[in-house]
């Protein structure tokens, strides 16, 4: 697994736990995760690596252009099949817990990309 693989399933279990926390037990374990979960989050990673600069809004913004290219829409409850997402909407649309997990996100990535982590 390369760092970028790492601080992806960190980033994904993290979300889960925060989502688990909110009552939300959708999210599987990285090893149960479909594969586009896992690219979703990988590229994440790779956005923020590559724009050392970036914001919480710019995680959720490259987040809903990565969607929206996928084929993704708004929708009142997330369906894989369907592709739909109730959080495709712009950033300062998003409740507070919802702004939250890119925080979080973010704030592992940075960590994580620490030359001595």
């Amino acid at each position: 697994m390369n760092k970028i693989e790492q601080i992806a399933v960190v980033c994904h279990e993290a979300n889960r736990a925060y989502c688990q926390a909110l009552g939300d037990d959708s999210q599987l374990p990285w090893h149960a995760a479909p594969e586009w979960q896992k690219k979703s989050a990988i590229n994440g990673v790779m956005y923020h690596l590559e724009n050392l600069n970036s914001k919480p809004e710019d995680s959720h913004n490259e987040w809903m252009a990565q969607k929206k290219a996928e084929g993704w829409k708004k929708g009142k409850k997330k369906d894989a099949e369907k592709k739909t997402h109730p959080l495709m909407v712009p950033y300062n649309m998003l409740p507070k817990e919802q702004k939250a997990k890119n925080f979080i996100f973010l704030g592992i990535v940075q960590a994580m990309s620490k030359p001595n982590f």
